[in-house]
């Protein structure tokens, strides 16, 4: 697991700074969908997976993509349900995951 973290690492640096955000933003999402998928089963939860990774600070990005290695913990529902009662991330939910939901059923 360490040599894993640390192989990720020596990649990390070899990105650009764009890569190296998009690669962090995808480690977070792949967070952030396991918490939606147990907490709405059936429910199609990419918009709100996007919405909550869009209204994430930099080092909120960095913790979820962190527990990505490792699996959601309690530390990732808590992030992640901080940033969804953000009014910009419900209104994102709202705008755009409610038509997606809406459309699934």
């Amino acid at each position: 697991m360490r040599l894993f973290f640390i192989l990720g690492l020596g990649l990390l640096t070899a990105c650009t700074s764009a890569q190296q955000d998009q690669l962090a933003q995808d480690a977070a999402k792949r967070a952030v969908r396991p918490v939606y998928d147990e907490r709405l089963p059936g429910v199609p939860v990419e918009t709100a997976v996007d919405s909550v990774i869009d209204n994430a600070t930099e080092q909120e990005i960095l913790t979820l993509a962190a527990d990505a290695v490792t699996g959601p913990t309690a530390s990732t529902v808590e992030v992640t349900t901080r940033i969804l009662a953000r009014p910009e991330t419900i209104r994102c939910v709202a705008e755009d995951g409610l038509p997606v939901l809406l459309g699934a059923l």
